[in-house]
């Protein structure tokens, strides 16, 4: 990658949620063949749902019922598919292997770190309340709370503001596309997380990131390496 870790400086660390932090593709999974055992169809395998996680509610709901639906029928079926998800919003959800150490490091030196993510806020803070890490982060950033959301880099500029630090001086990780792009737009440095909701059509290596994580484990060996 351009940029070589260890000559990194670093005041604050943001993540993308959604297959970036949290694992969160088994409970939308399980809402989106709920929501299509509800409509008599056909449940997917969630080795077909899990790569589109990422892309939202409008996506599954494209992935599972096609692109035909009338607005009505697609906001019936979305308003099933989002109760489902609040009501078993972290059942199996965590965060992935290995980050609950890197957060640990960043606590540990001081560093603050937030959430940056499209998800909207009625699904992001019951979330992480459940996941113990609402209190946890020094700021978190909605896409429902910005005009304009990743890949704009509103919300990351925003939430370097909310961390008082400068975008220069801190990094953004992210597993897709528009989170890169986001990140480097707003002046970031970037980490592209391999681990995460990636289709088999995207190219990693064509985002443009500083850095590349095949693992989660890997973070924080990055960290120490910075901190």
């Amino acid at each position: 990658m351009s940029v070589a870790i260890p000559s990194w400086q670093i005041d604050g660390v943001l993540f993308d949620l959604d297959g970036t932090l949290v694992d969160t593709a088994p409970d939308l999974a399980a809402a989106l063949n709920a929501a299509l055992r509800h409509h008599q169809q056909s449940e997917l395998a969630y080795q077909v749902i899990r790569p589109i996680v990422s892309n939202g509610a409008n996506a599954l709901i494209k992935l599972g019922f096609g692109s035909q639906l009338s607005p009505a029928e697609h906001e019936k079926i979305t308003q099933f598919f989002l109760a489902h998800y609040q009501q078993n919003i972290a059942n199996k959800s965590a965060l992935f292997q290995g980050l609950d150490r890197a957060l640990e490091h960043l606590d540990n030196q001081q560093i603050p770190w937030g959430i940056v993510t499209n998800k909207p806020e009625f699904l992001t803070t019951p979330l992480l309340k459940a996941l113990g890490l609402y209190d946890r982060a020094a700021c978190i950033v909605c896409g429902d709370q910005v005009s304009h959301p990743k890949p704009h880099p509103e919300p990351i500029l925003l939430a370097c503001k909310k961390l008082d630090i400068s975008p220069n001086n801190a990094i953004y990780l992210g597993d897709a596309e528009r989170d890169i792009r986001a990140g480097r737009l707003a002046g970031l440095k970037t980490i592209a997380c391999a681990f995460g909701y990636i289709p088999d059509t995207d190219n990693i290596n064509d985002w443009q990131a500083d850095k590349l994580l095949e693992k989660p484990t890997e973070l924080l060996d990055s960290l120490q390496l910075l901190t």
